[in-house]
């Protein structure tokens, strides 16, 4: 169920936001749901992602990671220090 729910932010906070949420192709409302979302389940988990983390996550399969990571020596590196 969707509700409405208006704010009172400073009028540049609001165009920067505006400018943002364009450049990344979605609404602002959407930003700001998904902001909130982040804050309700940083609340309730151990692990805090950011909401462009969770929305990159499983993008890539191990073996398109493997494959990566044998093109390039530099991102084999990264990947096998972050594990």
């Amino acid at each position: 169920m969707e509700a409405k729910l208006t704010l009172k932010l400073d009028k540049q906070v609001i165009d920067s936001a505006k400018d943002y949420a364009k450049r990344h192709n979605q609404s602002l409302s959407k930003m700001v749901e998904n902001y909130f979302s982040h804050l309700a389940r940083g609340c309730n988990s151990s692990k805090k992602h950011s909401p462009i983390v969770e929305s990159l996550s499983g993008i890539l399969s191990e073996a398109d990671l493997e494959k990566f990571a044998k093109e390039d020596e530099r991102a084999g590196y990264i990947l096998r220090k972050a594990t």
